[in-house]
């Protein structure tokens, strides 16, 4: 192969890898994360902030929330999906827990999915010696929630000359010891946009 073939190949090679990398300058910006997303008609960053604020405002205003001398302690399921398109539920969960945790009026015991964590730090701080009793956390001191939090997102979507997607978040909150659900509520977005 001539030296002026392997220089051709090498140039290509690096102007390609150039091309897959970083952008830097152009037209890059920083958006408003407040700022209202019209990009789709697909659920977004807007629609999460809109029902994750929406429904924990109104969850507060329940009066086991509202008139509690104390702290309620929940535990807060994972939204679930229930639509045809991905949607990133973790995000909600983690938005609605914040508004929720941020009012003062409300903890979170460790739910399913922190529980094996938990128990490993309880198992690490009691059984292997290597932390002063004094120190660690006791065995069986931890506390129970008395309401669980489940949430879901769903959609019907109808196509013709313009797409329509209404979705509907529903939030409940239920009583553990009794096994009834206490609250809830919904919250509905439409979206439509033509072809």
């Amino acid at each position: 192969m001539s030296k002026l073939k392997i220089i051709s190949i090498l140039s290509i090679l690096t102007l390609s890898a150039c091309a897959t990398g970083p952008r830097y300058g152009g037209n890059v910006q920083y958006g408003d994360e407040k700022g209202v997303e019209q990009v789709t008609n697909e659920f977004g960053s807007t629609d999460i902030g809109m029902i994750a604020e929406a429904m924990s405002s109104k969850m507060l205003q329940f009066p086991i929330i509202a008139n509690s001398k104390t702290v309620v302690r929940m535990k807060l399921d994972p939204v679930k999906n229930a639509t045809s398109e991905y949607i990133n539920t973790k995000i909600i969960t983690d938005k609605i827990r914040k508004v929720l945790i941020n009012s003062g009026k409300v903890e979170f015991a460790v739910g399913d999915d922190g529980m094996q964590s938990q128990t490993n730090d309880l198992r690490t701080q009691n059984q292997t010696g290597l932390y002063d009793s004094k120190t660690t956390a006791k065995v069986g001191k931890m506390e129970a929630a008395k309401y669980r939090v489940e949430g879901s997102i769903s959609s019907i979507v109808k196509r013709g000359e313009v797409k329509d997607v209404w979705y509907t978040f529903s939030l409940n909150l239920i009583d553990v010891q009794r096994g009834v659900i206490v609250w809830t509520d919904d919250k509905d977005i439409r979206k439509t946009s033509g072809r």
